[in-house]
């Protein structure tokens, strides 16, 4: 595993620093009992790996026992996918192709949802993640009540990587997808494939979305008005500053 180079590109996606530490862990975790990442992928691109680290709510109600070669304590799916993640993650990395030249940011941002759906005014933020950092320290501005459940990074499922996931003050758990510019049909197709991901793991069988961006087009508006349980929330950005010169 290529453990600087993976630990600078955690850096760059903005997470905080208690959720690099856990990813680390369990690639490490992951390396130590079923041998090198960067093997595995040269291999099948982590295939059979993968297929080694699944667990789902039908193997929990048969007991099925831990099928990776990791030892842990406490809830076998719940490791599982933790572990699962960690890999489809490294897996992003290497497909990234990173590099440590560093893109523009916007620390001091903050973004702001607007919940009617009307046109503001704003800066639009260019990066996707610089927008995904800024609304994660202002959750609460998408809706009251709102928790984010994700360790503070993308959540892993089948049909890719979740910007943000939440559960509401009602207990349902909330998929929120960001798109820096305007959405399109595509979006709303993405945000449901991760919440029919979301779904099939969830008790409840319940599952909201948010689609977060800053405009959207007739085709999105149209395709969201069938689907009750997602609602389209367009942000615009206010900036802070301070004094440069102390």
């Amino acid at each position: 595993m290529k453990r600087e180079a993976y630990q600078r590109w955690l850096e760059s996606q903005q997470y905080a620093a208690n959720t690099i530490t856990a990813q680390m862990h369990r690639a490490n975790r992951v390396e130590e009992f079923h041998g090198d990442l960067d093997e595995h992928y040269a291999k099948d691109r982590m295939a059979s790996l993968l297929e080694g680290l699944t667990y789902s709510k039908n193997d929990e109600r048969n007991n099925r026992p831990n099928p990776s070669k990791i030892p842990f304590d406490g809830n076998i799916r719940t490791n599982i996918a933790s572990y699962r993640d960690a890999i489809k993650r490294y897996m992003k990395f290497i497909e990234s192709g990173f590099t440590t030249q560093e893109s523009p940011q916007f620390p001091n941002a903050i973004c702001s949802v607007d919940r009617t759906g009307d046109e503001q005014g704003g800066q639009r933020i260019g990066l996707e993640r610089d927008m995904q950092a800024a609304l994660r320290k202002e959750i609460h501005q998408l809706e009251p009540g709102i928790k984010i459940i994700d360790e503070g990074a993308e959540r892993s499922v089948d049909s890719g990587f979740i910007d943000i996931t939440a559960r509401d003050g009602d207990g349902v758990a909330v998929v929120i997808e960001l798109k820096a510019g305007r959405a399109g049909r595509d979006a709303v197709g993405q945000i449901l494939s991760y919440m029919g991901d979301i779904v099939a793991e969830e008790d409840s069988g319940k599952v909201r979305g948010i689609l977060v961006a800053a405009d959207f087009d007739n085709k999105a508006k149209a395709a969201a008005k069938m689907v009750p349980n997602l609602v389209l929330r367009k942000y615009s950005v206010q900036f802070t500053f301070s004094d440069g010169s102390v």
